[in-house]
């Protein structure tokens, strides 16, 4: 038990130096430097066009080279950058309800044989008899019902970055968003697998063709901190049985 005190005294007192540190400053972004998107910017890639390469002509006055007024500027290289467009309105509604009941009624009794059951009647106790010998009643009645509804609406674009090229030509993107307001930080996170002939040619992806997409849209700072319930709460709704 002295044990446990000691750690959840040293979880406690981290946590507030940690909260302690915040009071009165707004929360820091994260910085970008180092990151997976800036080295994917900075160092070369597998190069993969969406394209066939045609010999060029000297004659033309356009090229598809991407630096042309025609040419193919969507991504496809290591460190290129591509929107993500995420809107996101689902809806599910699940309601089911249960019921049962049963009632059992049983009789049994001897009320005539040879005179046998007065005679045992006589030696029994004042008030038992044989008729009836055995009577049960048993009644049982269960009922359950759930509903589950939820509603989530949600519109943003975010730039995200070419951070690899896979062998087989799919892109592996990640991108990143942070906006503060006073105190009050909010962050988007994306990242996930697209093949390059699913992006437009406004150089923009929908999230529904993302594979293995990980959005994640929450933010920190002084309104966040209060909506969460304290470490010794949500300890104790973890720990205590009732």
């Amino acid at each position: 038990m002295l044990r446990i005190f000691l750690l959840l005294s040293a979880v406690f007192t981290v946590t507030a130096c940690t909260r302690l540190e915040n009071v009165g400053r707004a929360p820091e972004f994260v910085a970008p430097e180092g990151g997976a998107e800036q080295t994917a910017m900075i160092t070369p890639g597998l190069t993969v066009s969406l394209v066939a390469p045609q010999p060029n002509d000297g004659s033309s006055l356009w090229t598809r080279s991407r630096g042309s007024l025609l040419g193919d500027r969507r991504a496809s290289l290591r460190g290129d950058i591509l929107t993500v467009v995420i809107k996101i309105d689902d809806k599910a509604e699940i309601s089911n309800a249960t019921n049962r009941s049963r009632s059992g009624n049983e009789s049994m009794g001897i009320p005539q044989l040879l005179g046998i059951p007065q005679r045992i009647a006589a030696g029994l106790p004042t008030g038992a008899g044989v008729d009836p010998l055995v009577q049960t009643n048993s009644t049982s009645a269960s009922a359950g019902s759930g509903t589950v509804s939820r509603n989530e609406k949600l519109e943003l674009r975010v730039a995200a970055t070419v951070v690899d090229v896979l062998p087989n030509g799919v892109l592996a993107l990640q991108g990143s968003q942070e906006v503060r307001v006073n105190f009050e930080l909010r962050e988007l996170l994306v990242s996930g697998y697209v093949r390059p002939e699913d992006v437009s040619r406004q150089n923009e992806i929908t999230y529904d063709k993302i594979a293995s997409a990980r959005i994640s849209y929450g933010g920190r700072g002084q309104i966040s901190d209060v909506q969460q319930p304290r470490i010794g709460q949500q300890i104790a709704d973890i720990v205590l049985p009732f």
